[in-house]
């Protein structure tokens, strides 16, 4: 277990933390909810230069660097459709996507082979990523920063907050969609072997 490794697997836990302070209607929580989320998205970067630095890639890295991501995306995407955030259509064709990939994944490392992440999924992934920072800016542009300048209308700046979260999860779902489709027409010899033709 080794540094880049234990930064992934604390997406984890952070996870259930930034969505028990989502419900946590308290002055400069938003904001703490904010940068934790912060430091974990980018320990999703961290977490991979240290180990190419390193030298130290392996194959439990790649498949826990995605599979973490998926926790962390989902268990908070899911915070935001139980408070009304997000259309939960988005989130459940985002969910359908992410168990197709995980379980295509399953069956080539069955076989050997881990897929790591490629171009579009880690596009599909830093959007989605970006999302979920806006979503989760808006309560604290209108609850925090409100509140340390008394006197500011900031509900048009709350308001493109929002619709700015909002915009780049439908371009992520629309990624998440086809970079699946990516996965399984580059992977699909190793989903279907000769013996199950």
């Amino acid at each position: 277990m080794n540094l880049p490794n234990l930064l992934t697997l604390s997406r984890v836990p952070m996870m259930f933390v930034i969505v028990a302070l989502m419900y946590w209607d308290r002055l400069g929580i938003a904001s703490l909810c904010f940068w934790l989320f912060i430091a974990s998205a980018v320990s999703d970067w961290l977490d991979g230069y240290i180990a190419r630095k390193r030298k130290i890639i392996s194959d439990f890295g790649k498949f826990a660097d995605a599979l973490t991501d998926k926790i962390m995306v989902l268990g908070i995407m899911v915070a935001f459709v139980d408070k009304q955030t997000l259309p939960i259509a988005y989130v459940l064709i985002t969910l359908c996507r992410e168990f197709l990939v995980s379980g295509m994944r399953m069956i080539a490392a069955s076989r050997g082979v881990v897929v790591a992440a490629d171009g579009g999924g880690k596009t599909k992934t830093v959007t989605q990523l970006i999302a979920i920072g806006f979503l989760l800016a808006e309560p604290m542009v209108s609850r925090d920063w409100a509140y340390l300048v008394p006197g500011y209308d900031l509900s048009r700046l709350t308001e493109a907050v929002h619709y700015i979260g909002i915009g780049a999860f439908i371009v992520g779902t629309f990624l998440a969609v086809w970079s699946g489709y990516r996965y399984f027409r580059n992977n699909w010899a190793l989903v279907i072997s000769e013996s199950d033709k």
